[in-house]
């Protein structure tokens, strides 16, 4: 499954099922500056890079990466993916709630680790070089993880079955066990970042009013700013100016529209909040160098034909 996001920026999309909430995702990026958006979830996001490089920022703080290595996001923390060179990298990610690894026996595994990383008061390390000792043993448990998950196709799993279950969640608390081992479970500090909490209000704002005309004005009013000064807080944060960031995700919502249904074009150019085809179709090839209905002939092509490259 490829990547494709409460007032607060919260990711809307479900991972997994309400039953079994855990999703594994593997990217292969084709172009330099290629961005998993800002976005923040109520689950523990654990991303291999095996190759490539990579600028990851996760609350505002980036992490620049050239090498394999294994990060680690807690949940809550605001996080994006920028690719910084054009020779097709890779990651591959698992996205997991913390309550799918409990125990009903009230034990000591289920009270000194397990609850404490659910309340929020115990946190995953931020990364993992491969000189740690920990290193390969949390690896292999990780790619038996995706290999469970994919088929010899390379595609994900629909549904998986029990015994699949069972041995997804072993291997989710083996990487615990690792961690806890060595000592590189973390206790969390009450560290109220402002700034994080402001961009999240202003993301979630933008994601919920898309289709609405936005305005400055009102986005800078929601962390009590002035126009000037809150766009270059919001640039220097996410890189974007605000209309830059919010005409993105409407093309990213108008790609879906453009995949899931057979809406004309017109229709979903009003939809996804432009109120003008020729503005929606100038912003559309912006970032991706079609058009709209190139791109969903290109999908339907892609689907009629699955061991064609998209």
């Amino acid at each position: 499954m490829q990547h494709t996001q409460s007032p607060t920026l919260k990711e809307v999309r479900l991972h997994g099922t309400k039953s079994f909430p855990f999703a594994a995702y593997k990217t292969r990026f084709a172009t330099t500056g290629t961005i998993v958006k800002h976005h923040w979830h109520d689950e523990i996001e654990i991303i291999y890079f095996f190759e490539g490089n990579f600028r990851l920022e996760i609350n505002m703080e980036p992490f620049n990466i050239c090498s394999e290595c294994i990060y680690f996001i807690n949940p809550g923390e605001l996080h994006s993916i920028l690719t910084e060179k054009n020779n097709h990298p890779e990651e591959k990610a698992i996205v997991f709630s913390p309550k799918m690894l409990s125990f009903e026996a009230y034990d000591a595994a289920q009270v000194h680790l397990i609850q404490p990383l659910q309340n929020g008061k115990l946190l995953l390390p931020r990364c993992l070089m491969p000189e740690h000792p920990a290193f390969m043993s949390v690896r292999n448990s990780f790619l038996d993880i995706m290999n469970l998950c994919e088929q010899p196709d390379g595609e994900q799993l629909k549904a998986y079955r029990l015994t699949t279950q069972l041995f997804i969640k072993s291997s989710l608390l083996r990487i615990l066990a690792l961690l806890a081992d060595s000592r590189l479970l973390i206790p969390a500090e009450k560290n109220y970042d402002k700034r994080v909490e402001e961009i999240k209000k202003i993301i979630s704002y933008i994601m919920e009013n898309y289709k609405e005309k936005i305005y400055v004005r009102d986005l800078a009013a929601l962390i009590n700013m002035n126009e000037q000064y809150f766009c270059r807080f919001f640039k220097k944060a996410i890189g974007h100016s605000p209309i830059e960031y919010a005409n993105e995700y409407r093309i990213k919502q108008s790609k879906q529209l453009l995949k899931e249904t057979d809406l004309p074009v017109m229709e979903i150019c009003l939809e996804c909040g432009f109120n003008n085809l020729g503005n929606f179709l100038k912003e559309f090839r912006k970032y991706t160098n079609t058009t709209p209905l190139k791109y969903r002939k290109s999908h339907d092509d892609t689907v009629k034909n699955p061991t064609q490259a998209p």
